[in-house]
């Protein structure tokens, strides 16, 4: 096979391997075990378990930056293997689990191999044709969207707890084998070279895990201890503030795409969870059987968007700012859409978190890859992980304050809805605020560069000027030739 031809099998199958390996990745998030609470055996400690099972966000959180830096060395061929071979023993393993011990093991390695994948595929696809990146947005986009879906999908009618621990072992099956396939195929072509992760950006990155670090011992302590709601929504506005920081280190299309993922991972998977469980069918909603079409076609025209965005390499901030404006537009339809007992009314909001989020994600990427900083993009998907467990916490403290004191079920059912729009409301504000704190700074840093080029210029004409002037002819007298 000629070098062309293997280079163009081995990107399909790289895009086939996005395609299957980051909803594998995402769907490991979602905590879903209340869901089977009536199928757990009784010597089980049941609240001990659901916090066992909420590991697998924190031990991902924590992987990412790390498996980023690692790539320096490990490559992203191996990694992808290595990360899908791990959920694959996790999912077998999850079979056979007993104890909330070992839930708690096989969730952390579910975290690890999650938070493997997620860097090495966007490190695999970096160099690569442009399209596999728009690919990798549309399908980052597409996981957070129907995160909560997929993970709930399985359980439907299942007589087995220990599915929760294993959602979908034939699809990490298949694509363990398009990793494989992928690698003998990367050989093949020779072990091409990757672009590497500089310096400053491998010291970004390891100050990246401490933010994740403080929101994970943050999420467990909240889940540990009977929390007041006003100090679980203080910690976690001072998280996503804290992260907000962070972001605003680095060059003019580093913060951008740092700020992008900050704001979607606060506000899409957290968002649409609570849009998921508020239309169920005990609350009112269609059920998850009606929520499949707005899923789909959201998430197809998530996917169709970031590549249209990729074919006409729309880089600029403004397409950015344009898809973070189309999920407010999206939150604010939850408020007047959200319950629905008709599930095809959710296509506007779904469609535009999952449009806006792809349109922003692709932008702010292509404008990094422009300037070749493949180490800034693995430091804003540092900080989308954390952002999302923080806009989770930020939710949970709603939720608290809405449905305090409630007394019945139609109360409770009330709370919630309440406590959703409320989320919507904080939620958009949140994504405005990341809309002007980018604008700022953008402004600030491109007056600098003007005046940074200005000094330059001046420096130029004024030394252009001391060279063009004659030296002085010296006289016979001061024994210069005649």
């Amino acid at each position: 096979m000629s070098g062309a031809k293997l280079g163009w099998f081995s990107d399909a199958v790289l895009a086939l391997l996005i395609v299957a390996a980051l909803p594998l990745a995402i769907v490991a998030i979602p905590n879903t075990v209340s869901v089977v609470a009536a199928l757990l055996p009784d010597g089980i400690d049941r609240v001990e378990l659901m916090r066992a099972h909420g590991l697998a966000l924190p031990a991902m959180m924590l992987t990412v930056p790390l498996a980023a830096m690692a790539l320096r060395r490990v490559k992203a061929a191996h990694l992808l293997l290595g990360g899908l071979a791990l959920l694959a023993v996790a999912d077998a393993a999850g079979g056979y689990a007993g104890s909330v011990f070992v839930v708690g093991v096989l969730r952390v390695a579910h975290g690890i191999g999650a938070g493997l994948l997620l860097p090495a595929t966007l490190f695999a696809v970096w160099d690569r044709a442009p399209v596999l990146r728009g690919l990798w947005a549309g399908m980052l986009a597409l996981s957070l969207l129907g995160a909560q879906a997929l993970a709930l999908w399985p359980l439907d009618g299942v007589t087995r707890w220990q599915v929760t621990l294993q959602p979908f072992p034939l699809l990490t099956g298949i694509a363990l084998a398009l990793a494989a396939v992928y690698l003998v195929l990367w050989m093949a072509a020779g072990r091409p070279a990757a672009p590497g992760v500089r310096f400053q950006e491998r010291g970004r990155l390891l100050k990246a895990t401490a933010p994740a670090a403080g929101i994970a011992v943050l999420a467990i302590s909240t889940a540990s201890q009977d929390w007041r709601a006003d100090l679980v929504i203080l910690l976690a506005v001072l998280a996503i503030a804290g992260l907000l920081a962070l972001a605003s280190t680095g060059s003019r299309e580093s913060r951008a795409l740092s700020y992008t993922m900050v704001a979607v991972g606060v506000v899409l998977l957290p968002s649409i969870a609570q849009v998921t469980y508020v239309e169920m069918r005990g609350l009112g909603g269609p059920g998850l059987s009606g929520l499949w079409l707005p899923f789909c076609v959201a998430g197809l025209a998530a996917v169709a968007a970031a590549v249209l965005v990729w074919r006409f390499a729309a880089s600029n901030r403004w397409v950015t700012s344009l898809g973070l404006l189309a999920m407010v537009a999206g939150l604010s339809s939850v408020r007047f859409l959200t319950p629905s007992p008709e599930g095809l009314v959710l296509v506007v909001p779904f469609a535009l978190l999952a449009v806006g989020a792809s349109v922003a994600l692709t932008a702010a990427l292509t404008a990094a890859s422009g300037q070749a900083e493949v180490g800034a993009a693995m430091f804003a998907l540092a900080l989308c992980l954390p952002a999302v467990l923080a806009g989770y916490l930020l939710g949970t403290g709603v939720q608290l304050t809405m449905v305090r004191g409630v007394s019945s079920a139609q109360e409770l059912v009330d709370g919630f809805v309440s406590a959703l729009h409320l989320w919507a409301l904080v939620g958009g504000f949140l994504v405005v605020v990341v809309i002007v704190l980018g604008a700022v700074l953008s402004r600030r840093a491109r007056a600098t560069e003007e005046e940074a080029d200005s000094v330059r210029r001046d420096d130029v004409r004024e030394n252009s000027a001391v060279s063009s002037v004659p030296a002085p002819a010296q006289s016979p007298e001061d024994g210069a030739p005649a």
